[in-house]
This record gives C-alpha cells, structure tokens and sequence, in this order.
C-alpha cells in the first residue's frame, strides 16, 4: 500500500509539474499572439512527439519528456551585419552565432517579414519574454494564499505542548535536569500541557510570535497568564527570570547556533493547522518570496556539500538544492505520511507552488538562454536607442542577442553540469520529509 501511495504521489506531482510548465508557456504564447509574432510551435516537454495538433500557424503537442517545455517564435535574433539570415564561419565561436541566427529563421514564411520576434519594440519583447515567469508567478501566489486562507498552515500556537521540568541554557543542548538546576517558572506557576494562554499580563494574545516576544522583552518581572483550562478560564502568577535562549530570525525561525539571554517562561508551544488571514498569508508570501531570492544568491555555496552528499559521506541537508526528482520523490513521500488526506493535499499543493515560485525566480536570472537574458537585451536595445535619440545619434538598431550565444552556451553548459549533479545526489542521498 505504501509503495502504491508512493507513486500515486508522484503521478500527481507530475501531473502538476506539466501544468506548471504548460501554464508557462502559455504566457509566452499569448503575449506574442497578441503582438502579431508567428509561433509555428507550443510543446510541453521535450524529446520525441507524443501528441500533437495543428490549429492555425502553431501546431500544439506533448513530449515525451516531462521535463520542460517551448515555444518556438519566428525571429528571435535578428540578421546579420551584411543583411543575411545565414552564414558559414570558420571559428567555432562565430559558427555558434550563425547557427543561432539561423535557427531564428528556419521557418520563415512568405508574409513573415512582418511577423518576426525582433522586430517587435522592446517593450513588447520584454513582455512576452516576462509572460513566462509571471505566470508562474501568479499560480504560485494564488495556491500559497488559497491554502494558507482556507486550509491553514503548521504553526506554534498559544496553547502548551509541553512544560520544561527545570531552567537550561540553550547551548548546554541537554534535556534532563539536573541537581541544582532550578525549577523552569512555567511548572512552579502550575502551567499544564493542553492549556491555552489568551492573555500576558492582562494584554490579549493569539499568536505564538506575540506571546514569544512579551516573554523575552520581560526577564525579572512577575506577570500574569490568562489560560483556558478545561473550558474555564484562570488566572496563574509567573516569575520570569533571565536565560540563554535561541536567538530568533524575525520569520519566527531560530538562528542556528546563536544564542541571547531574554525572559524565560519554560514551556515549548503546541503546533496546529492555523488559518491566516489575507494579510497575514500575504506576509508569509513575502518570507517565502526573500527566502527564495536568498537561497538563489546561495546556491554556488551549496554545491561543496551537495557534491559531499553525493559522491562522499555527508548529510543532504535540508535545504540542499533539489530537482524535478527529488522533488517528485517528496511528493511521493507526502502521500505515504501518517497524517489526514486533506494535510497531504494541503502538502502536495505547497510543493507545486514551490516549484512554480522557484521556476519564476530561476527565469529571472539575467542570463541567456533564460527568459531573463532576453528581457535584459531588450531593456539594453532599448537604453541604447533612448540615448541614441537624445544624442541625436543614428539608431544603433536591434541588440543583436546572438552574438551572446556563446555565452550561452557556456551558461547552458554549467546549468547541465549542476543539474546532473543534483540528479545523482536526489537518487543517492535524497532530501526526506517527516
């Protein structure tokens, strides 16, 4: 049965990666329909043809591999100096602009001299090239607040899971008490397990991250908690002392390994499905939108100890990069875990939006052949005739993106070379949930 939930978990998974890239596509697609570029293709996947149909100039399909997708637009470089569309050269390098060059033009039909990608102003380049990413972008948004608004997320909450026996600084990393600790002041104000605290010193509270921050801002001083017990509610006496407890990262994580000294209570909070509010779920989509731009700015810090992990004797860290299969296999896990179909749902969708934010941000990158390198020739095309007419200067002309293709293929080249190695260390020593 376990093996069966598995790869259940992973059809779905799959089925929403194909979504999400056809999703994709399809904000190229529009875009450069409605700015009159022909696009002889729209493909999800890659490798050979499993389905196709043409429908007007663009003939629609499905690949055999689910692992991407294009569309094909006439023009996306313009020619070269002499006017030609193709060229032979001897330098391997110049080769690879001339095919580039060429490839934009494969297709060119009589009447397409109008229709082609390059000639379209920058503006409406960058929007088409923007479409793309955006549209991940907008399913990302809209599953991350729909889940958080109607189902909830996994939170500390107010109520007590369980009550610390005795005071113990955080670095000492130890549990058990021992002989001359003292007593934690949560168990000698009589705080139970299963209790709610509503109010702190006669202030209402109901969320863990305001109750955490009147604890640490008060040591020394005695107060009051308000709890619900049994359906009734009562008032117990703390005395908060001063301790070494985690340090906090804002985001209502623990920064590993540093530590403040700040009141102390002496409980650890229970965690349960919370429902947020628009505001509040918009936040958390803000955390996760700058976690997201920071864990991309630190991905080449990550690659010594995903090789480490691959090919050595390392952990795979949690937050070690992940690709489709790893990515795939989470989502198969998610469907064997011991918890309520409508919480493994919940999970499945966060891991999709996930894919979809990590896919808009990764597009961003200003780099060819990603969307982001073409938007970025675009706005510098544009910057260059801007400036050409206040200098009142002969129009420069469209950027010529394929003279960068080399470049390109360089970058395409590290892309492959990272990507192969966290497919091996997704199959070796793969990222778990629990």
């Amino acid at each position: 049965m376990t093996a069966l939930m598995m790869i259940l978990g992973i059809v779905v998974f799959a089925i929403g990666l194909l979504v999400s890239i056809a999703w994709h596509e399809l904000g190229h697609l529009s875009t450069a329909k409605m700015f009159g570029i022909r696009v002889p293709q729209y493909m999800v996947g890659f490798g050979p043809t499993v389905f196709s149909r043409k429908k007007g100039d663009t003939e629609y399909g499905v690949k055999a591999i689910p692992l991407g997708g294009y569309i094909r637009m006439i023009g996306m470089f313009p020619p070269g100096p002499d006017g030609r569309m193709e060229a032979r050269s001897t330098s391997p390098w110049r080769g690879m602009i001339e095919d580039a060059r060429s490839a934009a033009f494969e297709e060119l039909q009589p009447g397409d001299e109008s229709r082609l990608f390059y000639t379209r102003k920058p503006w409406k380049r960058v929007i088409v090239m923007f479409a793309g990413p955006f549209m991940n972008l907008i399913l990302a948004v809209a599953i991350f607040l729909g889940v958080m608004m109607t189902f909830g997320v996994q939170t500390q909450t107010t109520s007590v899971g369980k009550v610390s026996d005795c005071v113990i600084e955080q670095s000492e990393n130890r549990t058990t008490c021992q002989k001359g600790d003292a007593a934690a002041p949560a168990k000698a104000a009589g705080l139970q397990a299963g209790d709610k605290i509503v109010a702190f010193d006669g202030r209402e509270v109901d969320d863990w991250g305001t109750l955490q921050d009147e604890i640490r801002a008060n040591p020394g001083k005695d107060v009051t908690l308000t709890v619900e017990r049994d359906g009734r509610q009562q008032v117990l006496q703390a005395h908060l002392i001063r301790n070494q407890v985690s340090k906090t990262d804002g985001n209502g994580g623990y920064v590993q390994g540093k530590y403040v000294y700040a009141g102390f209570l002496g409980f650890t909070p229970a965690s349960g499905i919370v429902q947020q509010g628009f505001g509040d779920s918009v936040d958390r989509m803000g955390d996760m939108m700058e976690n997201g731009v920071e864990s991309l700015i630190a991905l080449p810090s990550k690659i010594p100890a995903l090789w480490d992990a691959a090919f050595g004797d390392g952990d795979r860290e949690q937050d070690s990069p992940m690709g489709v299969v790893g990515a795939a296999r989470v989502g198969g896990e998610v469907f064997t875990l011991d918890i309520p179909p409508e919480n493994q749902i919940a999970m499945m969708l966060f891991l999709v939006a996930g894919f979809n934010l990590s896919l808009f941000l990764f597009n961003m990158l200003p780099l060819l052949p990603l969307d982001g390198g073409h938007i970025a020739g675009a706005l510098w095309e544009a910057v260059r005739r801007h400036t050409a007419r206040v200098f009142k200067r002969p129009d420069p002309g469209p950027f010529d993106v394929a003279k960068l293709m080399p470049v390109a293929y360089v970058v395409a080249g590290i892309f492959v070379c990272f990507t192969i190695l966290v497919l091996i260390a997704d199959l070796v020593n793969p990222v778990r949930i629990s």
